[in-house]
């Protein structure tokens, strides 16, 4: 059981240096043993975990104490993103530019280096995101099948996620999940984590031998592995 109230907080985070204003989520939870706080990418917020009957006081005085260090996370994050006409997005790591075309028809769909956006303006934020998605299953389905026909290893199924810390898993039933924002990434580095949780299906563990089928499947999976620590937190600050 959770529950969660955000406000805006103010900091200082040096001992000369003004206050601040800081957007925090207050969250308490029944699983919690200590006070804790994190950066959320996405909502581009501190998150301060509460016990259920620890004061708000602790978590203010672990503000306090981490300010410097929160208020620089805060500042080192990409820009947030809106999906709206004009906008830049990654596809394949590529950039794409979303055009509104109202007068046409079809959705959302490819034309070169633009993502044409129909109907209602309104709509258009949904549509962007139901394009990538639908890119992202479609790509991702290809790259899975691939590999584990090199495996030889059947998958059950393959899901879609918004997740904030995994990019991919594996349940031990076979099915496969991804974060569909992968899809903004280099075709290798999708790739990557697709043969990563693809080679789970031979070894639902990280050792030796998983690793060995994570390079054949994916030779480039340090590099991988670096774009996704210095890249993949902008990819959620996208819609």
């Amino acid at each position: 059981m959770q529950s969660t109230e955000s406000e805006t907080v103010l900091l200082r985070p040096g001992m000369l240096a003004a206050p601040v204003g800081c957007p925090v989520r207050w969250c308490r939870s029944t699983r919690a043993r200590r006070v804790s706080l994190r950066i959320d990418p996405r909502a581009g917020e501190v998150i301060v975990t509460l016990p259920m009957r620890e004061a708000r006081r602790a978590g203010m005085a672990l503000l306090t104490t981490h300010a410097a260090w929160v208020m620089q996370r805060l500042a080192a994050l990409a820009p947030a993103v809106s999906l709206a006409p004009g906008a830049e997005v990654l596809l394949g790591g590529r950039p794409h530019v979303i055009c509104h075309d109202p007068s046409a028809r079809g959705g959302a769909f490819l034309e070169g280096a633009t993502i044409t956006v129909t109907g209602q303006l309104e709509f258009l934020a949904r549509r962007v995101k139901d394009f990538l998605r639908a890119e992202a299953k479609r790509r991702i389905a290809v790259l899975a099948d691939g590999h584990a026909a090199t495996l030889g290893v059947k998958i059950r199924a393959i899901r879609l996620k918004d997740t904030r810390s995994r990019w991919g898993s594996c349940a031990p039933d076979g099915t496969l999940a991804f974060s569909w924002r992968l899809v903004m990434a280099p075709d290798w580095v999708l790739d990557y984590v697709v043969a990563h949780e693809v080679a789970h299906l031979r070894e639902l563990n990280h050792s030796p031998r998983f690793w060995a089928h994570v390079e054949t499947l994916a030779p480039d999976r340090e590099a991988a592995q670096d774009w996704l620590r210095d890249n993949g937190p902008a990819l959620l600050r996208v819609g």
